[in-house]
């Protein structure tokens, strides 16, 4: 059963959080950080993406880059623009983005429960970005990006919620993209005992985003040997029917030798063509091509859906398998430089511009993945595809840090 703990958030001042909390260090690039940050002293991309305030040749990994963090990051609680809560508490965080909302339980995670397996994967992580993430931490002894965690839904909890946040938020701000971030604590010993309870009724958490951010606490918590508050990591736990998973679309650099014109009739091994189509995949195991100015509407063929491994079921897994490997040639995605991952958030428009533009030949504009899906491949033990969701809205970095000492 997952364990749960309160924490004293080290939090923005209220009237500052819009300037200081920023996207996830691993949306942006080094220059779109700089870029984002330039004017504002106190954007959190000089903590979470310190490089930023050194020379753009410097090594983003080298030494001086996480030393830079730690003291960007002091003179932000120096400076009182970052202040520690004087109890531990837990907090609600609600996100507004366009006509979706989703609220989740800011809290200290047991890392035990990582280890474990009570807090399941579903992605491969890196050895370099976990690295990275570990020094990160290490400099700044906090957790400064939480971790996005998702759970069966639980009516008590949800309606516990649903009461809290009609009541005056700590912080609510709008971000520059038009999301909206709102907070509340919650500070009465009743309220979280409560919480505590609950969520030691709920069997698994499931990471959605951040496997790095989790994995490089564990590895801190096993290197400190538990001490101070090490054993726990940083996150934002939502119910599995509010979160929302757009696609994540790829874009293929050339055709291995096919035109445009031949590719209808080379996919359509794996796939009935509609050549009538929108861009975008209404329902699973559709798939939009947009080639030589034209979308189709691709659907697997159903004797490739009748597998049980939930994995294998996965749109982005039976892509790979009978499209892009045997086709396109593109044996794997990790590594092989003639394929990119799109966002869903960016949309068709910027398939066609990619694919217009000549800088990639062809698109592919993916239907999602549930959930259900992806908590299915979890409990399973399995790992899903790379780059097979895409969440939003994303967590604010900054918005909470969590001190570990």
């Amino acid at each position: 059963m997952a364990t749960l703990k309160p924490f004293a958030a080290l939090r923005p001042k209220p009237e500052l959080a819009a300037r200081i909390c920023e996207l996830p260090y691993d949306v942006l690039s080094s220059e779109e950080a700089r870029a984002q940050a330039v004017g504002n002293p106190l954007s959190f991309f000089h903590v979470s993406r310190p490089e930023i305030d050194l020379p753009p040749a410097t090594d983003v990994h080298a030494p001086e880059v996480y030393a830079r963090g730690r003291e960007n990051f002091q003179k932000l609680i120096r400076d009182g623009a970052l202040q520690a809560d004087p109890q531990p508490c837990f907090y609600l965080y609600r996100q507004i983005m366009g006509g979706h909302a989703q609220t989740g339980v800011v809290a200290a995670v047991s890392c035990e429960d990582y280890l474990q397996g009570i807090v399941r994967k579903h992605e491969l992580t890196l050895p370099d970005k976990e690295d990275d993430r570990v020094r990160h931490i290490e400099a700044l002894d906090a957790q400064t990006g939480p971790a996005s965690l998702l759970y069966r839904a639980v009516p008590a909890v949800e309606e516990f919620v649903a009461g809290k946040i009609s009541g005056e938020p700590a912080v609510d701000f709008t971000a520059g993209d038009g999301v909206r971030h709102t907070a509340w604590m919650i500070r009465s010993a009743k309220e979280i005992r409560f919480i505590e309870w609950a969520f030691a009724q709920v069997p698994s958490l499931y990471i959605a985003d951040g496997h790095h951010r989790s994995a490089a606490a564990a590895r801190i918590f096993q290197s400190r040997r538990g001490a101070g508050h090490c054993g726990q990591f940083l996150a934002v736990i939502f119910p599995h029917t509010r979160m929302q998973i757009m696609p994540y679309n790829r874009v293929l650099t050339n055709l291995n030798g096919w035109t445009p014109k031949e590719l209808p009739e080379v996919l359509s091994v794996a796939f009935a063509i509609d050549p009538h189509s929108t861009a975008r995949p209404i329902q699973p195991h559709e798939v939009g091509l947009y080639a030589g100015g034209r979308w189709l509407k691709l659907v697997f063929r159903q004797r490739y859906l009748e597998a049980r491994n939930p994995a294998e079921l996965l749109d982005a897994a039976l892509l790979q398998k009978h499209v892009l490997d045997p086709i396109f040639g593109i044996a794997d995605p990790r590594t092989s430089d003639r394929i990119a991952f799109v966002g869903g958030i960016r949309g068709a428009a910027e398939l066609e511009k990619l694919v217009d533009s000549g800088q990639y030949a062809c698109a592919f504009a993916m239907f999602p993945p549930s959930t259900e899906d992806m908590m299915a491949i979890a409990d399973a033990g399995q790992i899903m595809p790379p780059k097979s969701t895409w969440f939003e809205p994303k967590l604010r970095d900054g918005m909470f840090c969590h001190v570990i000492s």
